[in-house]
Formats: structure tokens, sequence, C-alpha cells
């Protein structure tokens, strides 16, 4: 085109969401996508798994993209509480509070919803009959439940909580949110699927951690390419300089992303490194 020369652009890391992102419907990596991530790696990209899970719902798919024991690749997790490298040392940990812990769990029992706290390795429940989505949780993030009393839960190990029901039951919630609206002066919610709301420190998020490990690495947020498809997502597409929305995020999502790519059912982590990751050219530019 007359006029018009290719920019260029040099990512150095880019920061992948998991469900909905980086594994397809049944929860697994394509060939495709461990292809696309291998060849970044082979570029010198960072590949950094930024995910909601736990550490212990992460450890298979790092293994899986060769990223497991290293001590020069990093992930966060629990929704931007814990940043580590994936050899395990720890570069950030910030947990919820246990007084934060027990306000929303009163609040969640007034209200009759089923709730659960995240601590590194167990799932914490005080609700008598397990909600579905706890146990489904407990199988992806292969960690094992416990039922506690509050008064009973571990107060040094708990990390994040989670409000876990119905989406109809998700939703009223947010319409009539004036019951936990006090609570955000010191806990941080999204919601990060139709049936969760997470809740963290203030203010940790996965666009927190991201800017904590980019000053760890001396990296800029134009060096960083995010993808992602939900509410939790957010935060990490505002701080880069890159931000790519699934086929199948949210309307907010792709509202505050500058490119969508094909859904996680059609290699959308893939085609997004190989367009800017591995070409390196976006647009055109005067």
């Amino acid at each position: 085109m007359a006029g018009k020369k290719a920019k260029t652009i040099s990512i150095k890391l880019a920061a992948i969401d998991i469900d909905g992102t980086l594994v397809n419907s049944e929860k697994k990596l394509t060939t495709a996508v461990k292809a696309a991530i291998a060849a970044a790696k082979q570029e010198q990209l960072k590949i950094v798994i930024c995910t909601g899970r736990p550490y212990t719902g992460v450890k298979s798919l790092l293994t899986e993209l060769k990223l497991q024991n290293q001590a020069d690749q990093y992930v966060i997790c629990f929704g931007g509480a814990l940043v580590q490298t994936t050899n395990g040392h720890i570069i950030n940990l910030q947990p919820l509070a246990y007084e934060s812990f027990l306000k929303l769990e009163a609040l969640a029992s007034m209200q009759q919803l089923h709730f659960q706290a995240v601590a590194r390795k167990r799932i914490y429940t005080a609700n008598r009959n397990i909600s579905c989505y706890t146990a489904y949780e407990s199988i992806i993030t292969q960690q094992e439940i416990s039922y506690r009393t509050p008064a009973e839960m571990p107060k040094d190990d708990l990390i994040k909580a989670m409000i876990i029901d119905e989406k109809s039951k998700i939703d009223s919630l947010l319409q009539n949110w004036s019951a936990f609206a006090p609570l955000e002066k010191e806990i941080n919610f999204c919601r990060s699927s139709p049936n969760y709301i997470e809740a963290n420190a203030l203010g940790v998020n996965k666009g927190s951690a991201l800017q904590l490990l980019c000053h760890y690495l001396k990296l800029q947020p134009a060096e960083v390419m995010a993808i992602g498809d939900q509410g939790n997502d957010l935060s990490m597409l505002e701080y880069t300089g890159l931000a790519i929305a699934m086929g199948n995020a949210t309307a907010e999502v792709k509202a505050a992303a500058m490119f969508e790519t094909t859904d996680n059912d059609h290699d959308g982590v893939a085609q997004a490194i190989k367009q800017f990751c591995l070409n390196k050219v976006l647009g055109m530019a005067d």
C-alpha cells in the first residue's frame, strides 16, 4: 500500500488465561496451541499462565507445555494472589484476610449462596450440602474438599474465596449487591464465569499481579500481550500493550480488547501468538 509501512511490534511476554482461553471446551490443550507456544518459546517469548486456579490446577498444563520446574518461567495463580516461578520460588503472595473471609461467608450463608474458600492444596466449605460447582472445581484444580465450620477454617492458609452457584442466582446477586458493597473496602470482587464470583484481598487481580511480574522482569506494558475471555481478565487486558479477546469472550471483554481472535474451540490462542508474536507485524502505519 503506497505511502504506508508495516508497524513492527516486539512482544516479550504473553499472559494467557486458562479456562475459556488456553484450553478448549473439554479443558484440553489442542495440538495447534501447544505448537504455537513451543514456537514462541523458541523465540524467547515468556508464556505466563494467568489464572484464577490454584497452582495445583495448573501443574499438569505447565508440564504438557514444557514450562514446569523452571527458574525462568512464571505463573500467576489464585486470580493474582500468587506470583511464582514454575519451580516454586514465590515472588509475591497476597492472601485474603481471615476476618474478610468471615464477613463474606456470613453474608453468603445469610443469602443461601454456596460459598467456598480456597487454600493452596484444598477447598474448604461450610455448606453441608456441597455444591456441584465445588465438586467440579475439585476435579479441575486437583484439590480435595474439606467441610469446616467458619471457626474451623485454617486462618493462615486461605488465599481466596468464591461465591459459586447457579447463573440465575449470581445474576440476581449482582443486581442486588447492596449487602456486599461495604466489603469492597477490603475485598476485590470479580465475576470469573457465569457461576462464580471470586473474592481476593483488596488490590489483588490479574492486572496487578502481571504489573508486579513485569516490574520484576523489567518489562514495559507495550512488550506484553494478554489473552482472556471473562471479567477477571479485564484488569490484565487493561494493563498490557496488546489486549486480545477470545472469540467466545464476554461482550465486556471484547469491548476492552484491541483485537479479537477465534474462540477456544478453534485455537484462538494459537492464532493470536502466530499473528502478534511470531509474525511481529501489526497493521499498517503512515
